[in-house]
C-alpha cells in the first residue's frame, strides 16, 4: 500500500520537497485516516497538521468524531485543529455539492494560515468511479468525465489510485480504526445511490467497471487539457478587444474552425471576463448556431443580462444593454452631454474649415444652418446627402453599407437643422451643408468621449 501510495505521489508531483507544510482533511473516515497514516509512515519530509471541518449538520456524532481525529493526530504527533462551517439555508437545499465547496474553500484559507503548500485530501478509486458516472449521468462534457483531477491547484489526492477495499484492508492490517458516517448508507442521496445500487449493477457487467472508468477517465483528462491548451493558444489570436463588460472575436476566423475547438474558444473568451462567467454549454451551443448560421447585425439574450451580437466582422459578447439615444438642443456655440452613450458633441464658431480626415469632426456653412441644431436617435423615414456621395441615401442603407451592427444603429447621434440631416457624428456628414467658396460664418462640430 505505501509503494503504491508513493507512486502516486511521485507520478503527479504531488509533493514539492522536504520541509513543505501539508494540511491533511481529516473527518475520521477510513479514506481520511489511512491517508494520515500513509503520509505519516512514508516520512518523505513533509510538515503536517491535520484539520476537522464541522459542517453543523450532525451535532450528535460530531462531537465524538472530533474526539476521535484528536486523539489520532496525538497518537502520530501531528497538529490537529477543528474548524466550523456556519450552517445556512443553501447547505441544507443542496447538502453534497454546497459542503464540498465549502470544504474547499475552508481548506484553503487553513493552508494560507498555516503557510501550507499542498492540501491532502483522501478521495479514492472508487469516489473517482462514482464521479464519473454522476457526471456523465448529469450531461457533464470532457472535463466532467474525466473525473477527479488527482492535483488541483494546492489540492493533492494520493489515495486517488487506491480503492476503498485496499484502504481498509491497509488499515485492518495495522491495527486502526476509523469511523463510519452513517450518511453514507443512506439512499438520499445521489452519489450514495451510485455506490450502492449503480456501480454493483455494472459490476455484473463489467467485473472490474471501477478500472474501466478510471483508466478511461485519466485518459479523458490528458486528452481535455491537450484540447484546453490548444484552444488558449488560438482563443488568443481571436479576441480582438476586452474589457469589463464584453469580449469581442474576429468572426472570420471562428467560423473556420471545428465546433469542438470552438466552444473551448468562446468558453475560454467569456471565462476571461468576469461579468461574463456562467454561460453554460447549451448557451455556447446557441452562440455557435448565431455564429454560424444567423446573418450579420443578428443578436441573441443570455440570462445575467448578457448579448451576443453577431457583426460583419466581430462577435460581441457583453453584458453592456443596447444604447437609445435621447433627443437634445444644440446651441452654437454650445455642446450637449449624451449620458447614455457616454458622449459629447461640440459646436464652435470658426474662422476657416480645415480638411483634417478626422471623422469626429466636420466643417459645415453657418449660413445654411437653422439654429439650434437638434441631435436625436435614427428614424424611419431618415435621409441625407452623404458628403463625396452627392446622391440622396437613407441612412438605413448606410448604415448596412458601413457595416453598423442593428442593436447599434440607435446609439449614433444624428445631427439635424430642422428637418435636414447634417451629420452622422463620428461617420458622415451631408453634401448640402458643407462649407463652399462663398461661406462666411463656419461651425465645427466635434464628438467626444466623456470624460469619467
Amino acid at each position: 500500500m505505501l509503494e503504491k501510495i508513493k507512486g502516486t505521489i511521485g507520478k503527479y508531483s504531488m509533493l514539492r520537497g522536504r520541509g513543505e507544510t501539508v494540511v491533511v482533511g481529516l473527518s475520521g473516515g477510513a479514506d481520511s485516516v489511512a491517508l494520515l497514516h500513509v503520509l505519516k509512515a512514508l516520512d518523505i519530509g513533509q510538515n503536517l497538521n491535520a484539520v476537522y471541518i464541522d459542517h453543523g449538520l450532525r451535532p450528535a456524532e460530531t462531537p465524538a468524531e472530533i474526539a476521535f481525529c484528536a486523539g489520532l493526530c496525538k497518537s502520530l504527533d501531528v497538529p490537529f485543529m477543528s474548524k466550523e462551517i456556519p450552517p445556512s439555508p443553501k447547505i441544507m437545499s443542496n447538502a453534497q455539492d454546497t459542503l464540498r465547496d465549502l470544504r474547499y474553500e475552508k481548506d484553503e484559507n487553513i493552508a494560507y494560515e498555516q503557510k501550507a503548500g499542498r492540501i491532502a485530501l483522501g478521495h479514492n478509486k472508487d469516489d473517482q468511479a462514482e464521479t464519473v458516472v454522476l457526471n456523465f449521468i448529469r450531461g457533464s462534457a470532457l472535463t466532467g468525465l474525466g473525473g477527479i483531477p488527482p492535483c488541483r491547484g494546492k489540492i493533492i489526492r494520493p489515495l486517488i489510485e487506491a480503492t476503498r477495499l485496499e484502504i481498509e484492508q491497509y488499515l485492518e492490517s495495522i491495527g486502526v480504526n476509523f469511523i463510519t458516517d452513517p450518511s453514507n448508507l443512506k439512499q438520499t442521496y445521489t452519489r450514495n445511490k451510485v455506490r450502492l445500487s449503480l456501480l454493483p449493477t455494472l459490476k455484473a457487467y463489467n467485473p472490474n467497471i471501477v478500472d474501466t472508468l478510471c483508466a478511461n477517465a485519466g485518459i479523458l483528462r490528458d486528452e481535455n487539457t491537450y484540447m484546453e491548451r490548444q484552444a488558449i493558444k488560438k482563443t488568443m489570436t481571436l479576441i480582438s478587444r476586452k474589457a469589463e463588460s464584453k469580449v469581442e472575436l474576429f468572426l472570420s476566423p471562428l467560423q473556420t474552425l471545428d465546433k469542438a475547438i470552438v466552444r473551448r474558444v468562446i468558453r475560454a473568451a467569456v471565462s476571461s471576463v468576469e461579468s461574463l462567467k456562467g454561460i453554460g454549454a447549451a448557451h455556447i451551443d446557441d452562440i455557435i448556431t448565431l455564429v454560424n448560421n444567423a446573418s450579420s447585425g443578428a443578436s441573441i439574450r443570455l440570462p445575467k443580462g448578457i448579448r451576443v451580437i453577431k457583426g460583419y466582422s466581430i462577435l460581441t459578447i457583453t453584458t453592456q444593454q443596447p444604447v437609445q439615444i435621447n433627443t437634445y438642443e444644440l446651441d452654437v456655440p454650445g455642446e450637449v452631454v449624451i449620458k447614455e452613450a457616454g458622449l459629447v458633441i461640440k459646436a464652435s464658431l470658426v474662422d476657416t474649415a480645415q480638411d483634417t480626415g478626422n471623422r469626429q469632426n466636420i466643417y459645415l456653412d453657418g449660413g445654411m444652418l437653422n439654429l439650434p441644431l437638434t441631435v436625436r436617435a435614427r428614424q424611419n423615414g431618415d435621409f441625407f446627402y452623404p458628403l463625396g456621395f452627392g446622391r440622396r441615401k437613407k441612412v438605413q442603407d448606410f448604415f448596412v453599407d458601413e457595416k453598423v451592427p442593428k442593436d447599434g444603429r440607435n446609439g449614433v447621434p444624428l445631427v439635424f437643422s430642422g428637418s435636414g440631416l447634417v451629420w452622422i457624428a463620428g461617420m458622415r456628414g451631408d453634401e448640402r451643408f458643407k462649407p463652399k467658396a462663398d461661406t462666411r460664418t463656419f461651425v465645427r462640430l466635434e464628438l467626444l468621449q466623456m470624460r469619467t
